[in-house]
């Protein structure tokens, strides 16, 4: 009897060759958090998994399950982000983004509210309103407050005004919303602290894409 396939929904975060024409891929997924599996002959001139087994796409994705992975049965794209590769140094940032998500994603835990906000981060960074920069802190604080890794502090003392409403409205906002916003420069470097700061008492990782990023400034 046919396996029944597991259909899920996300992004791939990472892809990777294997042997001659095959991919290994890490998927964000809403259903199933972050997943492994394997696009058997991907990387053949004419195989229909060429264009949906790159990292930024978002997909529904028919799955196999297997013990420790799954296998590609089909794909459907929903966005490409191919608008992200001609954006620098957005797409490094987009980059960046996808490395934090893998950094956070668990096997097994829905991952609804995290997709979303990918989607919506990189989406911003492609209409380039806001600044790569205050898009970055802004992923990652919500980042931070979805894996329950940050809580509002009570009052905004020592922050500039602005920036203390800026907080708030990451934390508390809808994600369709919450790259809607701007800052004087005052206001963004004290955001920017609050960031910074919250984010260093958590992760402790090196990010390929963001020490490119830093040695670009």
């Amino acid at each position: 009897m046919m396996r029944e396939a597991a259909e899920l929904t996300g992004v791939v975060l990472y892809a990777q060759p294997v042997g001659e024409y095959d991919r290994r891929l890490v998927i964000l997924t809403r259903e199933r958090g972050k997943i492994t599996a394997f696009a058997r002959g991907a990387r053949r001139p004419k195989s229909p998994y060429i264009a949906v087994t790159n990292p930024f796409v978002f997909a529904r994705f028919s799955l196999y399950e297997g013990r420790d992975s799954y296998t590609l049965a089909h794909a459907e794209a929903a966005d490409y982000m191919t608008e992200l590769a001609s954006k620098m140094p957005g797409v490094l940032y987009g980059y960046y983004f996808l490395e934090l998500a893998s950094y956070f994603g668990r096997e097994g835990l829905e991952a609804g509210e995290s997709v979303n906000l990918l989607y919506a981060a990189l989406r911003a960074l492609i209409r380039g309103q806001m600044s790569p920069e205050l898009v970055r802190r802004v992923y990652e604080l919500r980042t931070l407050m979805i894996n329950g890794e940050y809580a509002l502090p009570e009052s905004g003392a020592g922050m500039d005004g602005s920036a203390w409403y800026a907080v708030r409205y990451t934390v508390i906002s809808p994600v369709s919303k919450l790259f809607s916003f701007t800052l004087s420069e005052e206001a963004e470097r004290s955001y920017t602290a609050e960031v910074s700061s919250a984010f260093r008492r958590t992760v402790d990782k090196t990010f390929k894409s963001l020490a490119v990023i830093d040695k670009m400034r």
